[in-house]
């Protein structure tokens, strides 16, 4: 009775921390259950029964197993229990998803006794989640001549498991709860230093927000038990900055409905709204979960009598309410006519977008993977059963303009498009199933991708994936108790899933923490593949790459496969010539600038950035693509030349051979089968067989941006403007401000060279100027900290070979010793240089910060706040982002420089340039290869 024990001091634990009895995973615990259930005496039988029916986890669980095994012997007759009928056992069943529970479902379906077959065909029949092992049974006993496998494979054609879901309700009523002002970042729902808790989803649900808002949302529910709360930002956008599965998860588990009541915390159906709509990739995972995404529009920009917005003194659009969603505010959805109504029924915009046919599909499920799923069901039992499916689901959305040329989303999508009509060309707007080559996890999301695939039923990863990879960059920083608990077990789930994984369960090779889409885009080797990742920063400089939540990132695993729609794209093209002591940080942050002074509004907003730097190798390209995230971008592509990609896939290869070198390669070959991938697009590009990926002269963008380079004088700084009256202007990623701004006297306490942003080039940076300043001045002193962490090791052993990592040693205080990681997370900072272990370190903010209200610069693209640091009683926490000499300069002198000390700390140091491509490939390559 040990682990029954066990389990009650675990909860007596929880008890005292208001929660309750943790789900259960394990089978050994299950065991335990079942057997006090026999015994008819036993003291702990009433509480067994419920913790097996109420509160063991379905799908591939150990526990699951288990559940399912006792559960069949019941139907059986086996044995008795008087609280578990067979007919609560074939119920019991049908709320576990798959895997276990199907097997035994099929092996009552196809026994001898008749009466059990029609019941478990029944419960079958409204099953989703059945992989290759349950399909192949099903197709051998059809052929056998089996007549219940032949009316389930009917069901399945007619796709019953759907049609006889109930509809989504005509009218949804609403009560608003407004979450906060101006963009909302996922940190507020869930926050990243609470990464470790995630897939506990009760004790993760007590940090949305805050702990009075979550009690003003329960006073909300008791007021109002006829409406659903809605989230929103007002006067800004919903979900920024990341996927976050755990934030839906939270805004489900206060505001959602419960998905089976069997099966605790895990809630579906969530409201959420912004003045500027929803996040695109956080908009993603409303989706996963059957939610509802509005765009409220309910702030407009005033204009004068020509029709032009009417200016603030700041030079801000001037903005008016168009009606009110403060608190307390009853609103109706009309679903059939698509409308936001007031609560008299009075139209007050246009939510048609929410509603798509394919968004009403995920509803109607409780999900978009059932759809994936049911869809893949229909056609196999169509097939099998030799008839043609009929039409159930909304026809994939083929949008095609004849004569309209193809940006380079629309090529690759064509390229991947699965089961769309052949020979049809598809153009943004079209929504379709595609191929996906690549996929990522990262270890805070990883735990909840690990739970989605063990609740569809998931054991292997698709054949058809290219490669996979499970990092450990992000709790990289601190190896604390949660971090050992956590990863291990994340590593041995994904390494037998079928990833390659950075910490080898095994113990064989060393555990390597780079920063996962620095390892995504070294193991991306074609231009037109499609990458999904669960982090918002999977945006890679080859192929189109995808952010994207725990729960899609599982689908991609299992199914190899995605739905979405073709995103339009903006133009983004390049002119002039840089300044030799500007940066390439310091274009991307004029790319911002400049797009918005052309256009006033951000047009990359959800739509991808196609941007033409094809001089620049994958390792500098990438600090561009990286930032489109913060730009509220839905992805980018990088337009290369012919020889750069050669170069960057040369340089993939190497990466890949030296993962291969430490042991990292499976048993499948993933890692050898990239490298020769990689070797075939070569020798595509190279015969001109196949040139780099390129848009057609007649593609249509739905707008262009110029960057001038000329007007590039002086380095930049995305600011967080934590003070601007606006709250809706804080923390946007849309201020960008000249150093000169500063004046010379903004104080830094911090900086930080470090996250996916940096490449070797930076890190040699950060050497030269410690040489340069050494050799002028005869030492170097730090008026702030400076927290250096490369985003790989191979950075690192490069430049030890190089002999740069000396003076990087010689000033720095702490150094990481992977032999005895750190065990608690820094809490004060010295005026000493900091190198810390490859990986996300204060990027993050899960594990590492800066102290309380201290003004950061740093490399990194998070400027939310309280992500790298939280705000004092006395002041509010800063993180402005800059290019790295930038950085290492204001931690020397304490403050922001001024432009004539910039210049003369950047003289003679080789920065990451940048050359516009030519019209003919000129064969360009950057520094730093």
């Amino acid at each position: 009775m040990s682990l029954y024990t066990d389990y009650l001091k675990e909860i007596e634990t929880r008890k005292g921390e208001g929660l309750h009895p943790k789900p259960i995973d394990d089978g050994a615990l299950v065991a335990e259950l079942i057997s006090q259930i026999r015994d008819s005496d036993n003291e702990h039988r009433e509480d067994s029964l419920k913790f097996f029916i109420y509160n063991t986890l379905p799908g591939t669980t150990s526990a699951a197993g288990v559940k399912a095994a006792f559960l069949k012997e019941i139907i059986l007759g086996e044995v008795e229990v008087a609280e578990i009928t067979p007919e609560f056992a074939f119920e019991l069943l049908s709320h576990m998803k798959g895997g276990p529970s199907v097997e035994v479902l099929l092996d009552l379906a196809l026994g001898e006794d008749a009466a059990i077959a029609a019941q478990a065909a029944d419960v079958l029949k409204t099953q989703v989640f059945l992989y290759e092992a349950d399909t192949d049974r099903l197709e051998a006993a059809f052929k056998a001549g089996h007549a219940i496998a032949r009316e389930i494979l009917e069901s399945y054609a007619k796709a019953e498991f759907f049609t006889k879901l109930p509809d989504v309700d005509e009218e949804i009523k609403v009560v608003t709860y407004i979450a906060a002002e101006g963009d909302i970042s996922t940190d507020l729902l869930s926050p990243g230093n609470q990464a470790h808790s995630r897939s506990d989803r009760e004790l993760h649900g007590k940090c949305m927000i805050s702990e009075a808002a979550q009690k003003e949302i329960e006073a909300l529910k008791l007021q109002h038990p006829d409406k659903r709360v809605m989230l929103i930002a007002e006067k800004g956008t919903m979900g920024v900055g990341s996927s976050r599965m755990s934030g839906v998860n939270n805004v489900a588990l206060w505001t959602g409905k419960q998905a089976s009541p069997y099966v605790p915390f895990v809630n579906f159906a969530p409201v959420v709204a912004g003045t500027n709509g929803i996040s695109p990739i956080f908009l993603t995972t409303v989706g996963v979960t059957g939610g509802i995404g509005l765009d409220l529009k309910n702030w407009v920009k005033k204009v004068d009598s020509d029709g032009k917005a009417i200016l603030n003194n700041d030079g801000n659009p001037v903005l008016e309410q168009k009606y009110s969603v403060e608190t307390g505010t009853v609103l109706k959805i009309d679903t059939k006519n698509k409308m936001l109504l007031d609560e008299d029924g009075k139209e007050l915009v246009d939510v048609s977008s929410a509603f798509t046919p394919q968004k009403v599909e995920f509803m109607k499920a409780g999900s978009s993977y059932a759809i994936v799923f049911g869809k893949k069901l229909q056609t196999f039992a169509a097939e099998t059963l030799g008839v043609e499916a009929p039409l159930v689901f909304a026809p994939a959305k083929e949008v095609s303009h004849e004569g309209q040329g193809l940006t380079a989303v629309e090529k690759i999508f064509n390229r991947n498009a699965v089961g769309s009509t052949p020979g049809k060309t598809l153009h943004a707007g079209s929504d379709v199933r595609v191929k996906v080559n690549i996929v990522g996890s990262q270890d805070t999301t990883g735990l909840m991708t690990s739970q989605e695939l063990e609740a569809m039923a998931a054991t292997v990863i698709s054949p058809t994936v290219d490669g996979a990879y499970q990092s450990g960059c992000h709790t990289a920083s601190v190896w604390d108790k949660k971090a050992q608990a956590n990863i291990p077990r994340l590593m041995q789930f994904m390494n037998n899933f079928g990833l390659i994984t950075a910490r080898d369960p095994k113990g064989e090779y060393h555990a390597m923490t780079d920063v996962i889409h620095k390892v995504l885009n070294d193991i991306t080797v074609d231009d037109w593949d499609i990458i999904i990742g669960g982090d918002s920063h999977t945006r890679m400089s080859k192929g189109v790459a995808f952010g994207a939540d725990s729960g899609t990132v599982a689908l991609a695993l299992a199914t190899g496969e995605a739905t979405m729609p073709i995103p339009e794209s903006v133009k983004v093209t390049f002119k002039g010539k840089m300044a030799d002591h500007m940066d390439f940080r310091d274009v991307v942050h004029a790319t911002q600038a400049q797009m918005l002074k052309q256009h006033g509004d951000n047009v990359f907003q959800g739509r991808i950035i196609e941007v033409h730097i094809g001089t620049l190798l994958a390792d500098q390209a990438f600090t561009f693509t990286d930032w489109t995230a913060e730009m509220k971008a839905k992805a980018s592509i990088c337009i290369s030349n012919d020889d750069t990609l050669i170069g960057s896939l040369e340089l993939a290869k190497s990466r890949i051979q030296i993962m291969i070198d430490k042991g990292m390669e499976n048993e499948a070959g993933t890692l050898q089968g990239l490298i020769d991938k990689a070797d075939k697009r070569i020798a595509e590009i190279r015969s001109g067989e196949k040139p780099a990926l390129s848009p057609d002269d007649s593609a249509k963008y739905f707008a262009e941006v110029v960057v001038d380079l000329d007007l590039i004088d002086e380095p930049m700084i995305a600011d967080p403007d934590v003070n601007n009256e606006d709250v809706s202007k804080r923390y946007t990623h849309d201020t960008i401000r000249p150093i000169s701004f500063y004046k010379a006297e903004k104080k830094v306490d911090l900086g930080f060279v470090g996250s996916c942003m940096v490449h070797k080039g930076d890190m040699k940076i950060v050497a030269q100027m410690l040489k340069n300043l050494e050799k002028a001045n005869g030492k170097v002193e730090f008026k702030a900290p400076l927290v250096v962490a490369a985003p790989t090791y191979n950075i690192i052993d490069e430049m030890k070979a190089e002999g740069d990592w000396e003076i990087l040693q010689k000033y720095s205080g702490f150094e990481f010793d992977d032999l005895f990681p750190k065990a608690q997370a820094r809490t004060e900072y010295e005026n000493i240089l900091y190198l810390e272990r490859p990986g996300c370190n204060l990027c993050m903010g899960n594990q590492e910060k800066a102290a309380k209200g201290d003004t950061v610069l740093a490399t990194s693209t998070r400027l939310f706040q309280g992500r790298v640091v939280e705000d004092a009683a006395e002041k509010k926490g800063e993180s402005l982002l800059a290019s790295t000499p930038v950085v290492v300069l204001s931690a020397i002198l304490g403050r922001t420089p001024t432009i004539e000390e910039y210049k003369t700390a950047v003289e003679g140091i080789d920065l990451t340039k940048f050359a516009p491509p030519v019209e003919k490939p000129a064969g360009t390559r950057s520094a730093h290869f």
